[in-house]
């Protein structure tokens, strides 16, 4: 691993004088590749955060461009990079966070195809997408290239986050779950309304895809316990986190 800079130690002292991160946890931050799916709602306090702790190299998968009523929630975006692509003007926010910090950024869709031709090349996935297509297809492709994936929802005033390894066994050699023994198949269409249907509160993207980030960083310095096997769940108006557990179907 690359050492690091005296700027870079300056930069994450606070996290170097954590024991449980220290020098080598900020070094394998700094040789991570994280590709993030979606740089709105979710994405953008994916990307800021991942980027201020020093994640060496952060793709960006967006096909969409910046529009008024993204700012309400979209905050790595401003009025000043309206009509531009999410995923240039989310490159230049990180630019400006933090120089250490590689953009690599790709205006398209995510779906099987991409994942073949890219996911090969990063170490760690987070799936911030709208739309159970993508979520489906996201999880797919991590299991495939075998790379744990962070993914996580948020509905008006809830959001829900979980992290996938099913290409490992847990402690009693039992194969990790995937997302279909969590959601087995997508709901009928039209039955859970997109956002711009229903609206969603700003503040808790930022809930959600802050937690995404700390997942994203324990499972790239393997401390704590990810939340592999369980689904974390946000009730913004009761102030209440819960936490269920789930495991693989037998025969899966």
């Amino acid at each position: 691993m690359d050492p690091l800079s005296p700027e870079e130690l300056s930069r994450y002292h606070r996290h170097i004088l954590l024991p449980e991160v220290g020098g080598h946890g900020q070094q394998l931050l700094k040789a991570a590749r994280v590709l993030v799916i979606g740089a709105g709602g979710l994405g953008s306090p994916v990307l800021q955060y991942l980027a201020a702790a020093g994640v060496g190299t952060l793709g960006i998968v967006d096909d969409d461009g910046v529009s008024l009523s993204n700012l309400q929630r979209q905050v790595i975006h401003d009025t000043g990079t309206l009509s531009e692509k999410k995923s240039e003007s989310a490159a230049r926010a990180i630019a400006r966070l933090n120089p250490h910090c590689r953009t690599v950024s790709y205006e398209k869709q995510f779906d099987a195809a991409f994942a073949r031709d890219h996911l090969s090349r990063f170490t760690l996935l987070i799936d911030g997408s709208d739309n159970f297509s993508t979520r489906y297809a996201a999880a797919d492709a991590a299991e495939l290239a075998k790379v744990p994936l962070v993914t996580g929802a948020v509905g008006r005033f809830d959001g829900t986050v979980t992290v996938l390894k099913p290409y490992e066994s847990g402690p009693d050699g039992v194969a990790y779950p995937r997302y279909t023994d969590l959601f087995p198949e997508p709901p009928p269409e039209g039955l859970i309304p997109a956002c711009a249907e229903a609206g969603v509160i700003g503040a808790l993207t930022g809930v959600i895809g802050t937690l995404m980030a700390m997942e994203a960083i324990k499972v790239i310095t393997g401390i704590g316990e990810p939340l592999v096997g369980r689904l974390l769940m946000y009730d913004g108006l009761a102030a209440r986190f819960d936490t269920i557990r789930y495991k693989r179907r037998a025969g899966t």
